[in-house]
């Protein structure tokens, strides 16, 4: 604790892991201290970067090994570069990660239809193991989704009406 500054010590539980013999995993460990001078291990080969990789802007580097198989691309592509700006800490970082991820289901689609495919989304979407194993389930999700799109052509179709007169 002798390192920790003054203005901290008056957090409960400040510090508690600066002395070695308080470490809970004290027994199991032999310390060196090693780890605290960066990496500890032998760092693996480093994978050829020749695609666009996102990382956290919070390491310093990308990791020796990743997946490659779908580089980011197209408006999904954007909004994945525009959310690797902020800390994994932050909305702006994981929302927009998951809104792209839903926009590149779309872009999926539009390029199956594209290419001359037409995609098998009941299929796809697991309806049949759910068919299958939750029927119950999938006709009652089935049932709100076909209420929700009619309450929502009626709500539509009801301004149109309206603006007539």
């Amino acid at each position: 604790m002798e390192n920790t500054p003054e203005k901290f010590k008056h957090i409960k539980g400040w510090g508690i892991d600066a002395d070695p013999k308080n470490d809970p995993t004290y027994p199991m460990k032999r310390r060196t201290n090693e780890e605290h001078k960066g990496y500890s291990w032998e760092r693996p080969t480093q994978q050829p970067i020749n695609i666009e990789v996102l990382h956290s802007n919070e390491r310093p580097n990308v990791t020796a090994v990743f997946g490659e198989s779908v580089p980011p691309s197209g408006l999904s592509g954007m909004i994945r570069r525009f959310a690797f700006k902020y800390s994994e800490n932050s909305y702006l970082h994981w929302l927009p990660l998951l809104v792209a991820d839903r926009v590149n289901v779309v872009e999926g689609i539009v390029e199956d239809f594209a290419g001359g495919k037409v995609p098998n989304i009941f299929a796809e979407k697991g309806y049949m193991a759910e068919w299958k194993h939750n029927r119950t389930g999938l006709l009652t999700k089935m049932a709100v989704v076909a209420a929700i799109t009619a309450a929502g052509v009626m709500l539509l179709v009801r301004k149109d009406d309206d603006d007539e007169y």
